[in-house]
């Protein structure tokens, strides 16, 4: 099983990421910079720039891109932690990492409820919403960051119990409709009670897909009023076209895009989200670990689909598992601007690919090969396992 990140240095730290071939912002209104080189310091963005014109100076750790890609880090928005580096869904150790080596360097969970024997008493669904709040916020494997402890809520509970979560450090509700509460009219009080306390929701759309989940369909999605519509490309199993399209207009709330639902009902929703000016609600997620098995490439697979098929410019795409997802879930990351965390993923064209460039490569429907990542201005992995080799490839100065 994993290990907890090592800390990373104890003194400040300085990184600078030079010779940047392209710098993929993470924001959509300005996807790409025109800059060749980073700086970061104690974890965090200080200068973006030119080499000649940002102080490299005392620099802890140099990492020369060799004209390859930087882009943020990637968010998967919708996954499903249990304990440790470990999933009982797959009985599979070590999956987080290997999301790492696919470019995902924050998690958000969608409720641990893959855990065995979960609770479903009020008193017991509170004690392992915290108890998998402050596990993940001490235990990251690689360095990824995994924002848990996302209780699924039940029938039973009281606004006091919302407010109870939130002062023990709960930020996230699990998916509505995966538990005990399955109509509109509950889930839009208890998503209040959530709301009211600073905890943020998601819903589960569409068929059922464990045990205990249910039908959850386009009035329910529309009357709980979640922060999130969770895999409204069905989780796996998608909703008719003309509820989704009803979801997208009928609400201004997060549309998410994961890799275990309907392929093409996830490029149907890109479509209505650019046809209403949108795009800035589309994130993305993978819905892992999950009975199609753990994707540590998912996100890649997400923005190589969405940009092929979905007729997205791939520095677009990118943006959906980046700045998107980092601004609807109120994260420092994802985005590559002065003041945010230092977390980046260095990547470039896979060897042999038919596009020209990273970018047309994408579009064309390829994977990047990743050659760094990088979490809290320090580098946690080189060369990928798991993707295709990259053409260029960074490597460490000093």
């Amino acid at each position: 099983m994993a290990h907890d990140a090592p800390s990373g240095p104890t003194g400040p730290t300085k990184l600078v990421i030079r010779n940047i071939g392209l710098l993929i912002s993470g924001d959509l209104e300005k996807p790409i910079l025109d800059a060749d080189t980073i700086v970061a310091e104690n974890g965090r963005i200080t200068a973006i720039g030119r080499l000649k014109d940002v102080d490299v100076e005392g620099a802890t750790t140099t990492v020369d891109a060799n004209g390859a890609a930087v882009t943020p880090g990637l968010i998967d928005s919708h996954v499903h932690p249990v304990a440790g580096d470990w999933t009982p869904r797959q009985s599979q150790l070590n999956w987080i990492d290997s999301f790492l080596h696919g470019g995902v360097t924050t998690m958000i969970s969608a409720g641990e409820v893959h855990y065995p024997g979960r609770p479903r008493d009020v008193v017991g669904l509170k004690a392992m919403a915290i108890t998998a709040q402050r596990t993940f916020t001490n235990f990251r494997p690689g360095g990824v960051k995994i924002h848990a402890g996302a209780p699924v809520i039940e029938p039973d509970m009281v606004e006091d119990d919302f407010k109870e979560l939130a002062a023990a450090g709960v930020k996230l509700l699990g998916e509505v409709g995966l538990g005990g509460v399955k109509d509109g009219p509950t889930a839009r009080k208890m998503v209040g009670w959530a709301r009211k306390y600073g905890i943020q929701s998601t819903i589960h759309t569409g068929g059922p897909s464990i045990p205990g989940s249910g039908l959850i369909d386009k009035d329910v999605v529309l009357e709980a009023d979640t922060d999130v519509v969770g895999h409204i490309n069905g989780g796996h199993t998608a909703l008719p076209d003309d509820q989704i399209r009803c979801i997208c207009e009928g609400c201004k709330r997060g549309l998410e895009l994961v890799h275990n639902g309907n392929e093409r009902s996830a490029l149907y929703t890109l479509r209505i989200a650019k046809e209403m000016g949108d795009l800035n609600r589309v994130i993305l997620g993978t819905d892992a670990p999950a009975g199609s098995g753990v994707q540590p490439l998912g996100i890649l697979r997400m923005v190589s689909l969405l940009s092929s098929l979905g007729d997205l410019p791939a520095e677009q795409a990118f943006c959906l598992a980046t700045g998107n997802t980092a601004r609807m879930r109120a994260l420092d990351c994802g985005i590559i601007e002065v003041g945010r965390t230092a977390d980046f993923v260095i990547m470039d064209t896979a060897q042999h690919s038919a596009g020209k460039n990273l970018l047309e490569s994408v579009q064309l429907g390829d994977l990047p090969g990743i050659g760094m990542t990088i979490i809290d201005g320090i580098v946690r992995t080189e060369r990928s396992r798991n993707t295709p080799p990259a053409t260029k490839v960074p490597f460490l100065v000093k």
